[in-house]
């Protein structure tokens, strides 16, 4: 029997998310989490998470969007843990059935020991809400680099090299320019469909395209890996190699694809609801978009031109 369970990723704009301890009498006593609850019969999850954060923290939720959705067979029970980011809520959160709670960095979780499952959703959370997709070709490389100078100094810190126009040579020599600057400033790279070229320049993994994707027996040996994805299919084949994550497009018209048919944001929902890893909208977003975005349950947006400028 799977039970359903709720939880939260409470988070403040630094940041930080809440961890709270398993209180004695429960199974994992001692171990942390991430604050929630199973769904009663009748309930909705949203429903299910305030009513669980007011039992547990005391806390009153304003601000709740779905995330990831994620499975794990305990000795005890199997339970989908459905994740939702909450970004808004009053009250003071303190543990109401004696627990301990403690805000912490993804990158630098200082309590322990975790329940097993949480492992997944710690990398996920070390994800920035944008994901740059270069563009070189269309800008010229010297000013490109410029402007990636700029967007690192203000806080972009994931990258995708997607250059085909260039040359092999041309593409190598600008891959090595754009490691070198994102990790002076603690950004990470993944280069477009070239493993090998990836390893070559130290960059930090792989951005798969939808046919090498389908064509893919298991996930390849990198620290990173993503993948472009347009439909159910693609989307579920990334979550089976177990991807860090997926792009999902195009939700709105583009520049680059005039007339092309959209997703939208209500079947872009459909498509993200229950993935195990983090979903980025891509398609004629802006900065404009991230509100919609996250309520229809990604991760955050992918920006081409609006990146750069």
């Amino acid at each position: 029997m799977m039970l359903d369970v709720v939880a939260a990723v409470i988070l403040k704009p630094d940041g930080r998310f809440l961890l709270a301890e398993r209180p004695l009498g429960k199974v994992y006593a001692g171990y942390w989490e991430f604050p929630g609850g199973k769904v009663e019969p009748g309930e909705t999850r949203l429903a299910a998470l305030v009513r669980e954060l007011h039992e547990e923290l005391g806390i009153e939720v304003d601000g709740a969007t779905p995330w990831l959705t994620r499975i794990y067979t305990y000795p005890h029970a199997t339970v989908r843990l459905n994740f939702f980011r909450v970004t808004r809520w009053h009250g003071e959160a303190h543990g109401k059935e004696n627990q301990r709670i403690s805000w912490q960095m993804p990158d630098a979780v200082a309590v322990a020991p975790l329940l097993p499952a949480n492992g997944p959703i710690l990398r996920a959370l070390s994800l920035p809400p944008v994901y740059a997709i270069s563009q070189a070709a269309g800008l010229g490389v010297p000013l490109f680099l410029e402007r990636l100078q700029s967007a690192l100094e203000n806080g972009v810190k994931l990258i995708q090299l997607r250059e085909n126009q260039l040359s092999a040579a041309e593409l190598e020599s600008l891959a090595a320019q754009v490691v070198a600057l994102a990790h002076a400033h603690g950004a990470r790279v993944l280069i477009n469909g070239d493993l090998e070229l990836a390893r070559r320049v130290g960059a930090d993994g792989v951005h798969l395209q939808g046919a090498q994707l389908l064509a893919l027996a298991q996930r390849p040996e990198i620290e990173w890996c993503a993948a472009s994805a347009h439909d159910a299919e693609e989307l579920a084949r990334a979550a089976e190699l177990g991807l860090d994550f997926a792009v999902l497009s195009p939700v709105k018209p583009t520049l680059s694809h005039p007339g092309a048919a959209t997703l939208g944001w209500e079947r872009f929902a459909e498509l993200a609801a229950g993935m195990p890893m983090p979903v980025y909208a891509l398609g004629g977003m802006s900065s404009a978009d991230m509100a919609d975005a996250w309520q229809a349950g990604a991760h955050g947006i992918a920006l081409l031109r609006g990146a750069w400028v």
